[in-house]
């Protein structure tokens, strides 16, 4: 079956969707029986597409790779390289799923939130790897999509690729989740690692952090634990069936740790590690972002570098831990994908 896409951002996670489609092309089609033709394209910097006979990918991918713009797109007819926001896209396109891949505003959800109303309100399946409207806003997009018979998927929003909600949905169906716990920011639990493994202060382990791509040239979000906050919002409000706004959840970062800090820690035979967690009790959702120092038997003290995990405690199968990368071009592209084929497979 073939499936109509338009993509609303066309940065590293866009193109690291359209990677994954041209690569993998065959195999999707005999594995899946899924093909998909990408119809549309919307992007801030980059331009605008609307191709309804298909993009070619390869095409697309060359030119962005060589910094240029949409508008160079070759063999094209008057109008479908014509700058379009991406709410015009969305009303012009015909395309059956729109995967929103725009940059996150934890603060408002906008203008993601927009797009992605607009999108359900026009018979549009929904993906995306966007936060803000999932942290701010998912109960009410959950239910315009249902209203509308369609889905709105958010594999991506916190650990990528490593699949969170799809392992919740399928392979644990049947289990409640009670309570879960989990290292949710690559960049924190980077810097943490070579506190502990190289002795670094945190300035230096933090620059290191910078120079490699995990942390922004303004670490804030990352440090502070606010990327965390709202991942664990995401978690608690669709795992645990919670309410929670960003505003209800306790967040303290590791901006204030030193390495003293971890090295008495290391003494004491613990490990320092940026924690989201929450948990039901009574039908009341709680959760909180701070460090803590955990002693090595626990599965997320193993955990280094820029890797993220989560551990979820169940009813019938207990303890349940993931680990995978939170990060990256083909690994968010991935996340995007798993939950096109999910749509697919409905």
């Amino acid at each position: 079956m073939e499936h109509k896409l338009a993509l609303i951002g066309c940065g590293t996670v866009g193109q690291g969707l359209l990677q994954i489609l041209h690569d993998k092309k065959d195999y999707l089609r005999d594995a899946f029986g899924f093909e998909a033709r990408v119809v549309a394209i919307s992007d801030k910097l980059k331009g605008s597409l609307l191709v309804p006979e298909g993009i070619d990918i390869p095409a697309v991918l060359e030119l962005l790779g060589q910094g240029k713009s949409l508008s160079d797109y070759p063999k094209v007819l008057p109008g479908q390289t014509e700058p379009l926001d991406p709410l015009d896209m969305i009303e012009r396109t015909d395309a059956d799923i729109v995967a929103e891949m725009t940059y996150t505003d934890i603060k408002t959800g906008e203008p993601a939130t927009s797009y992605i109303k607009k999108a359900l309100r026009t018979g549009k399946h929904v993906v995306t790897s966007n936060k803000g409207p999932a942290a701010l806003h998912y109960r009410e997009i959950r239910e315009l999509a249902r209203q509308n018979a369609l889905q709105f998927r958010i594999e991506g929003t916190v650990m990528s690729g490593t699949p969170v909600f799809h392992l919740a949905e399928a392979g644990l169906a049947g289990n409640a989740v009670l309570e879960f716990k989990g290292i949710l920011n690559g960049t924190t639990n980077f810097i943490l690692s070579k506190m502990e493994t190289e002795g670094m202060d945190y300035g230096p382990a933090l620059a290191l952090a910078q120079k490699l791509g995990y942390a922004e040239a303004d670490p804030t979000a990352d440090v502070e634990g606010f990327d965390a906050l709202a991942k664990v919002v995401i978690l608690s409000n669709v795992l645990l069936g919670g309410s929670l706004k960003t505003t209800d959840v306790p967040c303290k970062g590791i901006s204030a740790i030193t390495k003293a800090d971890v090295e008495a820690a290391k003494a004491q035979g613990l490990r320092y590690k940026l924690i989201g967690h929450a948990k039901i009790d009574g039908g009341v959702v709680t959760a909180s972002v701070s460090p803590q120092k955990l002693p090595l038997s626990d599965p997320l003290a193993g955990v280094m570098g820029a890797q993220n995990a989560l551990s979820l405690q169940t009813d019938l199968m207990g303890k349940i831990t993931i680990q995978g990368a939170g990060a990256g071009k083909i690994e968010t592209g991935f996340s995007i994908l798993s939950d096109i084929l999910a749509i697919h497979r409905c």
